[in-house]
């Protein structure tokens, strides 16, 4: 339990209806009868009249108190909820922080302690941070999941397997003479072992759908200058995000909006036309395009179908949708339409919606039903590699088996990493910066 009381704003920015302010320490009790003049009932939301120190009135609202160890960080905890005007929730601030003991929270302060008092593993902490910033529903349903521990379960018991093989391998090793010692318990620990081995790989290999989700499904407008890829890009964020000219090599860097389509974060890019003989910074833009084009998990490649110009894309085994565009000026003049995967044009709206839908298909199909258990940090997929290389040093081995179960130790120990279980001080610092202030 920390000496300290913290105190922050945690409802998010004002103006606002409502303004939640929490406090959280030894201190939030003695908080709750100095601004609000006597304590209330636990648990009970209770309507009081807030004082500053001179004895004027800042507001009137409610009041709870969440008495240690059943609240969120494991200590005593008050919440004030009052009107969410700035002078308001400044003055209310000041007033606490006058009780003394008591100190404005730092960002991911509340959650690090929930994490101290054990009422958190970090999985389970950073996918709170992701529940928090998700803006797309298949983001929701994926911080839901792992806040709920799905993730942690896996990891958990993927540890307790491991601490039971070293055990049976250790008892083996000491015991071997003892009645109540199985024989040989090396097949079937190793076989566990192996089967093990293969569970990490699958479950590391999802980890590119849970980068869709959290990320964005990543879609790159490529083509030659004038080919229609700033208009299409507008029509596609439906705003003017990107300057519109007839003058070749406008667009020069990457231009980005972000979609929601059906749930699913996309990630839609303008890029320079590609052509040769292009000036310095034009190159240098063009460069960037074929880049980003390889990186992507969709290249939308656009040919202005009234004057046709072909270029040169290479972007390995990225799907590429082959897109005709100004298709209002090919009907116009009557001239028969090339094998384009779709046709568009911005003009008129012309297949706009249809190229939307398809993306949409292209992008829920990155991420399936996203039902599985899936890695949700690089910070998990280091440790789990880290994991499944001691797990092939020990199931490879031709050492003895004292050599193979420290291997099972270091794995295990990997494992723990990952929850928490086992010291991971360095990580804190790094993981609760992330946090906003109040959470």
């Amino acid at each position: 339990m920390h000496e300290d009381t913290i105190v922050a704003l945690s409802s998010g920015r004002l103006p606002a209806g409502v303004a939640v302010i929490r406090v959280s320490g030894p201190r939030s009790r003695f908080v709750i009868e100095t601004i609000s003049g006597k304590m209330v009932t636990d648990r009970l939301a209770t309507y009081r009249r807030f004082r500053s120190p001179d004895g004027s009135t800042i507001d009137s609202g409610l009041v709870l108190f969440f008495p240690g160890p059943g609240s969120f960080t494991g200590e005593d905890v008050a919440e004030f909820q009052v009107h969410g005007g700035l002078a308001v929730v400044a003055a209310m601030l000041e007033a606490i922080l006058a009780c003394g003991g008591v100190r404005h929270a730092e960002p991911g302060d509340f959650t690090r302690r929930a994490f101290l008092n054990d009422k958190l593993d970090l999985v389970r902490t950073e996918a709170l941070a992701d529940l928090v910033n998700a803006q797309t529903e298949a983001q929701r349903r994926f911080a839901v999941r792992n806040a709920e521990g799905a993730q942690s379960r896996l990891y958990l018991d993927w540890r307790r397997r491991l601490i039971h093989a070293r055990a049976m391998i250790e008892a083996e090793i000491d015991f071997s003479d003892e009645e109540d010692v199985p024989g040989s318990v090396s097949d079937a620990i190793w076989s566990d072992v192996g089967a093990l081995i293969g569970e990490i790989e699958r479950h590391v290999a999802g980890y590119r759908v849970a980068e869709i989700i959290r990320d964005g499904f990543e879609v790159v407008i490529l083509g030659a200058p004038n080919a229609g890829k700033s208009s299409l890009f507008n029509a596609l964020a439906r705003r003017e995000a990107a300057i519109v000219t007839d003058e070749p090599g406008t667009t020069r860097d990457l231009l980005e909006v972000v979609l929601d389509l059906r749930g699913v974060r996309v990630r839609v890019t303008d890029t320079a036309g590609l052509r040769e003989n292009a000036g310095k910074v034009e190159a240098i833009g063009i460069e960037r395009a074929r880049a980003k084009a390889h990186g992507a998990d969709l290249v939308l490649l656009l040919e202005d179908m009234d004057r046709p110009v072909p270029v040169d894309v290479s972007v390995n085994d990225t799907p590429v949708l082959r897109i005709g565009t100004k298709s209002d000026l090919v009907a116009e003049f009557g001239r028969p339409v090339p094998g384009y995967d779709l046709t568009v044009s911005t003009k008129d709206g012309a297949g706009v919606t249809t190229l939307l839908d398809e993306i949409a298909r292209r992008a829920g199909d990155g991420i399936g039903q996203a039902g599985d258990v899936l890695p949700s940090r690089l910070r998990h997929v280091a440790l789990l590699e880290e994991s499944k290389t001691y797990l092939q040093a020990a199931f490879r081995s031709q050492a003895g088996q004292e050599l193979r179960a420290e291997e099972l130790r270091l794995a295990a120990d990997r494992l723990g990493r990952i929850v928490g279980a086992v010291d991971v001080e360095d990580m804190l610092d790094v993981i609760f910066s992330q946090f906003c202030i109040g959470k």
